[in-house]
């Protein structure tokens, strides 16, 4: 059972920046991908990035260019560096890991969820 805890929410103004950090439990950290989805108020809950074991990186259209997701497997800690934040990026924000490389933008296929952390930007 891998353990997933968010950390990095917060509330910020149109054009700033905040970086997420997912910390993971598991050693075993390194053989998961990882990503990141959000769901605001009303919606579904949609991909935003996902970075495979071998450090292969997926973007939602919406965050390209201005997200970056990456790993630091001796920290068994993944990231999301979000700049140039927009209003519509407010959601709560979770984190996510699962075996294999396949299916990284689906939520379905992924195995073990953090519990969210807000995310607030402000017009």
């Amino acid at each position: 059972q891998v353990q997933l805890v968010e950390s990095g929410g917060g509330l910020v103004q149109a054009g700033g920046s905040l970086r997420l950090s997912c910390a993971a439990s598991d050693r075993t950290f390194r053989s998961y991908a990882m990503g990141w989805f959000r769901q605001a108020p009303g919606a579904e809950r949609e991909f935003v990035a996902a970075i495979s074991w071998s450090g292969s990186t997926y973007y939602a259209d919406s965050v390209k260019g201005r997200f970056t997701i990456a790993r630091d497997n001796a920290k068994i800690t993944v990231y999301l560096q979000m700049n140039s934040l927009k209003p519509e990026d407010t959601a709560v924000y979770y984190c996510a890991a699962k075996r294999g490389v396949s299916l990284l933008r689906a939520g379905s296929s992924f195995d073990y969820w953090g519990q969210g952390t807000q995310v607030t930007v402000s017009s």
